[in-house]
């Protein structure tokens, strides 16, 4: 059960007063997870309301809707594009850890190179699976997904940081952060910037950006 005593599985739905799952959806909780006519779950509108129901061919409420405030502090992770099917593993993982804006980047090193067709076919992949990693985790708040976005458009804006292996301790100025491809940045992408270290070992690109993610969310914890 989660910690606000939400229990049963979660789905997100249009409207949490007029609540109605998707084919897949309701293929997911009836043939996966065995649910049953009458069994609890909870349904979301992924922009923070939730609501207590149970399943059946029509969703039963059962409670009021409940409206979670936003975080004060939203935090980031851009991540420049990694081969194979690594990708889905990011978006899933900073999606449960409650990343609230994922993004992704084309560096000057990055291996992969997606073409106009296949970015959004991708792009669209990449939503369901933070989609499903958003009912598995229960949040009530969708992730903004975001791609394929040039390095420079924001290392200049505001408490945004690249990671880079040396770098300083992550302080609460950061709100978001870049995370490179395996070759790292160019020295034209990093110039003169301090980059933010993520522990003392050399990590994979999509290690370093699950960690990005797991610091960020750890420091808005302590400092909210």
């Amino acid at each position: 059960m989660h910690p606000d005593g939400r229990g049963g599985p979660h789905a997100f739905v249009a409207d949490v007063d007029r609540p109605e799952l998707s084919e897949d959806d309701r293929h997911h909780l009836a043939n996966v997870l065995r649910l049953r006519s009458g069994d609890a779950l909870t349904v979301s509108d992924g922009l923070g309301a939730w609501r207590p129901c149970r399943f059946g061919a029509v969703l039963e409420l059962c409670g009021e809707p409940v409206h979670v405030p936003a975080v004060a502090r939203r935090v980031a992770v851009g991540f420049a594009l990694i081969k194979g099917g690594r990708p889905e593993i990011v978006v899933q993982k900073l999606t449960e850890l409650g990343v609230d804006r994922i993004v992704l980047l084309n560096a000057e090193r990055s291996v992969v190179r997606w073409e106009p067709d296949k970015e959004r076919h991708q792009m669209d992949r990449l939503g369901r699976v933070a989609r499903e990693a958003s009912m598995q985790s229960r949040r009530v708040r969708l992730p903004v997904l975001e791609g394929l976005e040039s390095v420079a458009s924001y290392v200049s804006v505001p408490g945004v940081a690249m990671a880079e292996p040396g770098g300083v301790p992550l302080d609460a100025a950061c709100s978001m952060l870049l995370v490179g491809p395996e070759g790292g940045w160019t020295h034209g992408e990093l110039g003169s910037r301090e980059g933010v270290g993520l522990g003392p070992t050399i990590l994979r690109s999509e290690t370093a950006a699950i960690a990005a993610g797991v610091l960020l969310t750890a420091l808005r914890e302590k400092t909210t």
